[in-house]
């Protein structure tokens, strides 16, 4: 996932900026479920420290060669280890804990809540006004966590505790995100990612250690496939494409990818861990779409009260 979700004002986007867009939602849509595969012969943490610790060198190998700053100085460690904490450790550390309880798509509809959560930590903490907009989005998450917790307290192997993993990740992603916003940088943040993401790998290395029996490194074709997209396609070419287009891209275009992501979880989750959707599914990603569109998407006239 992205450190942070920021787009330019624009409004058509390129042939190749579509092309990289919709490149990246099938790529981090896919990767939900390539994670809950990955989890059948891999703890949570040592999956996510072998995939992001993999990940961070092939992004610094890639950056050093293209002649990016790599090494930051001074107080830029300082932006490295307080945006990293939320931004990469708590998100990347909890999500996962989710994954594991819940199936897949769930776990991304409800990782996805994060643009609603943003906002209104805004409104609760730091005075941002409360729009119509961020009270129709408030209820129509509050709708969706409803449906999708009444049908793990019913499911005979129902873990409602995968929830509040999720919705946990999710606040501390948006707290991040909140946090990149208001950071003053003068660290690329293609650097500043990857440092991010190594003292990330670092401190999940040290978890894993602790809490987690050492794997056995004995495992399936399939595994392995699944570890290298997580490091080479999740922690890797995504990234890079996401660098690429988050300075450009415009709000209604972000917005669309992002109501898009769990879409994608959802349908391949069938094909890869032959997960199949419920009906709560199904109209509980309708209600975070539509959060995620009232919170995110411009008003279509300038000046009309949002």
């Amino acid at each position: 996932m992205p450190p942070r979700h920021q787009g330019a004002g624009g409004g058509v986007i390129n042939r190749r900026q579509l092309l990289g867009l919709v490149a990246l939602t099938l790529m981090w849509g896919i990767n939900w479920p390539m994670m809950k595969l990955s989890l059948r012969e891999l703890t949570p943490m040592y999956f996510r420290a072998v995939t992001m610790t993999c990940g961070a060198l092939w992004l610094y190998v890639f950056y050093r060669a293209r002649g990016l700053r790599m090494l930051p100085a001074g107080r830029e460690w300082r932006s490295v280890i307080t945006l990293g904490i939320p931004n990469m450790l708590g998100w990347h550390t909890v999500s996962i804990l989710g994954v594991k309880e819940l199936a897949s798509g769930r776990a991304a509809i409800l990782g996805f809540t994060m643009p609603i959560w943003t906002v209104l930590i805004g409104v609760l903490f730091l005075g941002d006004k409360l729009t119509r907009r961020v009270a129709f989005a408030a209820v129509a998450v509050a709708i969706a966590i409803a449906l999708l917790i009444s049908h793990e307290f019913t499911a005979l192997s129902g873990r409602p505790l995968g929830i509040v993993w999720m919705e946990l990740a999710a606040v501390l992603w948006a707290i991040g995100t909140l946090m990149m916003r208001r950071a003053h940088l003068t660290l690329p943040v293609e650097t500043l990612t990857v440092w991010m993401m190594i003292l990330g790998s670092v401190c999940l290395w040290g978890i894993a250690w602790i809490s987690e029996p050492w794997p056995v490194w004995q495992f399936s074709t399939a595994m392995w496939i699944s570890l290298a997209y997580g490091a080479l396609i999740n922690y890797g070419f995504a990234q890079i494409i996401w660098a690429g287009l988050a300075r450009n891209l415009p709000p209604a275009t972000s917005a669309m990818s992002i109501m898009a992501i769990p879409v994608v979880g959802i349908m391949t989750a069938t094909v890869i861990v032959g997960e199949w959707p419920n009906w709560q599914d199904f109209v509980a990603i309708v209600f975070v779409m539509a959060a995620i569109a009232a919170v995110l998407l411009p008003p279509r006239t300038r000046g009309k009260i949002a």
